[in-house]
């Protein structure tokens, strides 16, 4: 240690200081999804379902259950909304208890605040951010409450300034981040895409510094195949930046009686039963099809199987992708074959069931 003649007011320290060989352990709310005391970002365009996941999440914390199939930090959580008024959040958590009763009994612990046509700055704009009253508000709730989570729903409505002025942006992610490394809570921030973040895939708008300032981004989106949406209620959630694990995963899901359900991982056995079930619908949808004198083919085209049965109504949620790997499983199981209908002068192959 310095000599204390000499020492400031400052928190630099020799690296000799540490224990090197017990590091404190990272804490999540979330394993590899959403750590706790600094920001999460979850992106996604208007209509996907942020908010209504987020107070899920919420819900789960509160009730000491799952979020998307992962455990959750139980604890207290504060849920701040600007996008929603007090009747649609009463409707969420009527339609979330309803898919899980036993969150009933942490609704004691989660903490509500609508700020639907209200001032929603938690900051003030000059040549430096400062906090707003909203933001002192908030500290001396989370206070009281000490959460595990908090929950600001969106950036579009809290923040005060030009979303493409990095300087702003940093100061503003730097007073959440304080705010989360003094509550040791995790802390979700809602978001939306610009245009360019929705074509591109990334999700984000605005400065880069959105991004790069925070410590986990996740992305809320819809499900296309070639720019085909073939069941409107799956979404997938995936992990844009992680700065404590990897990026790129995926957690798919579907939105059943007013709530998100986890969909069946696709790893191990998951992935077999997976695969046999777009087996399944290949050869029903391919049935089908024959009964209706309507032939599709291996080759592509506007009859191609795998494009025909994902657009089809009975395709059980299954993508093109998922499409095209039962069909090539189901011909090298020799379950189904090539056959020629047409006239001679033009003949044209299409596919059927091999005869077993």
């Amino acid at each position: 240690m310095r000599d204390d003649a000499t020492t400031r007011r400052s928190r630099f320290y020799q690296a000799s200081e540490i224990d090197i060989d017990n590091p404190s352990e990272r804490v999540w709310l979330a394993p590899d999804l959403i750590p706790s005391g600094t920001v999460t970002l979850l992106a996604g365009d208007g209509g996907t379902g942020k908010s209504l996941l987020a107070l899920q999440l919420a819900v789960a914390v509160t009730a000491g259950g799952a979020w998307l199939g992962k455990s959750v930090r139980k604890g207290r959580a504060i849920f701040l909304t600007a996008e929603d008024d007090d009747a649609e959040v009463h409707r969420r958590l009527h339609d979330i208890t309803r898919s899980e009763p036993r969150a009933v009994e942490g609704m004691s612990d989660l903490t509500l605040r609508s700020l639907a046509g209200e001032d929603a700055l938690l900051a003030r704009d000059g040549p430096c951010l400062t906090a707003s009253p909203l933001f002192d508000e908030l500290e001396q709730e989370a206070n009281f409450e000490a959460p595990e989570l908090i929950v600001i729903d969106t950036l579009a409505d809290v923040f005060p300034a030009n979303e493409n002025d990095r300087a702003k942006v940093r100061q503003f992610v730097g007073m959440l981040r304080g705010l989360a490394l003094r509550q040791e809570c995790a802390l979700l921030v809602i978001s939306h895409p610009s245009l360019t973040g929705l074509s591109s895939g990334t999700g984000t708008s605005g400065s880069t510094a959105w991004s790069n300032s925070v410590r986990s981004r996740l992305y809320l989106s819809r499900i296309l195949d070639d720019g085909f949406e073939a069941d409107p209620d799956r979404r997938v959630l995936t992990t844009k930046k992680n700065n404590y694990g990897r990026i790129g995963a995926e957690t798919r899901m579907t939105w059943r009686d007013g709530v998100f359900v986890p969909e069946v991982s696709d790893h191990g056995l998951d992935k077999r039963a997976a695969g046999d079930k777009a087996q399944r619908v290949f050869l029903k949808l391919l049935a089908k099809r024959i009964s209706q004198g309507r032939f599709v083919n291996a080759a592509g085209g506007p009859t191609y199987a795998p494009k025909v049965f994902a657009e089809d109504p009975d395709a059980e949620g299954m993508t093109k992708r998922a499409m095209k790997g039962a069909m090539e499983s189901l011909f090298a199981a020799g379950k189904i074959k090539i056959e020629s209908h047409g006239p001679a002068s033009k003949r044209r192959s299409h596919i059927v069931e091999a005869d077993q």
